[in-house]
């Protein structure tokens, strides 16, 4: 196997299996607590509460004109991997619901409370979906619509699928209990994490931005004591016009103590912020690919 291809497989197999995980949460958690969700993923939930629809023949219906219509504005090539991931998801529905009706798979209803239900919902739709967006596919639907809009109207990406999702979930309060809608913002606030923490993974961190007058015992301090890197840039006072050291470096989450502690100890004067650092790359995280 050439080295395209087997990077190709590399990418294509985790992306099939995250739509796989994605859709066995809609089957066994979602569906039968008639909870729901965003996008076409929700509108095909209140077609079948509805009219008991298959959600995979939904999900193909609603996504052909969106992809038509994102295939003429946006280009084949940024609907490739789109195509893909929707493909894959359809496919996993339609596997899904053949297991569900052969007595394979018996879904999980709640009795009473729903909050176990929602919690399951939550990690196995943030799973899958974190698992595809990783990998740099999605499963198509109003990511399509979001990205038209944007590209023709320039509105933000995050607030327009925002708009769409709350619209979505909102309309379902017309054919879906009051309660099952709120358990259903448990699922959507849930998956959002996972989503993120799969994406993150083990790679994310802590940025400090240091403004001190001992740089290099910092940065030395860093090195010998945390065993991570730092970088020492120079600077000057906007007010003060005095000459400065910004230490910058990135630490794993469960050092970022320590290293709040190391910069107290060595220049209690010293002024530094605290940063989220997503998906980062180099030595002692993620080794470059």
């Amino acid at each position: 196997m050439s080295r395209t291809s087997a990077g190709g497989w590399r990418v294509l197999v985790p992306v099939a299996a995250g739509t796989a995980i994605y859709a066995f949460g809609l089957h066994y958690f979602v569906l039968p607590n008639t909870l729901m969700e965003g996008g076409v993923t929700g509108i095909g939930l209140l077609l079948y509460y509805i009219f008991g629809w298959p959600l995979s023949v939904t999900t193909l219906l609603l996504n052909v004109p969106l992809f038509l219509a994102g295939w003429r504005m946006l280009g084949w090539r940024a609907m490739a991997m789109t195509l893909y991931g929707t493909a894959c998801l359809i496919v996993s529905l339609w596997l899904m619901e053949r297991a569900v009706a052969a007595g394979l798979i018996v879904p999980l209803a709640g009795r009473g409370d729903l909050i176990l239900p929602a919690l399951y919902a939550g990690v196995t739709l943030g799973a899958g979906l974190g698992i595809v967006f990783r990998f740099g596919a999605t499963t198509g639907g109003m990511d399509i619509a979001a990205r038209i809009l944007v590209r023709r109207y320039g509105w933000s990406m995050g607030q327009t699928i925002l708009c769409i999702d709350a619209a979505v979930i909102g309309s379902s309060l017309l054919f879906v209990p009051v309660e099952r809608v709120l358990y259903t913002l448990v699922v959507v606030f849930i998956t959002s994490k996972v989503i993120d923490f799969v994406q993150e993974g083990a790679y994310a961190g802590k940025a400090f931005m240091i403004i001190t007058d001992r740089g290099e015992a910092i940065a030395e301090a860093v090195t010998r004591r945390l065993d991570r890197s730092a970088t020492i840039l120079p600077a000057r006072g906007g007010y003060t016009k005095a000459a400065k050291d910004v230490v910058y470096c990135i630490v794993g989450r469960s050092e970022a103590r320590a290293l709040r502690q190391l910069v107290h100890e060595i220049d209690p004067k010293a002024f530094f912020a605290i940063s989220d650092a997503h998906d980062v790359i180099g030595e002692g995280f993620r080794e470059h690919n």
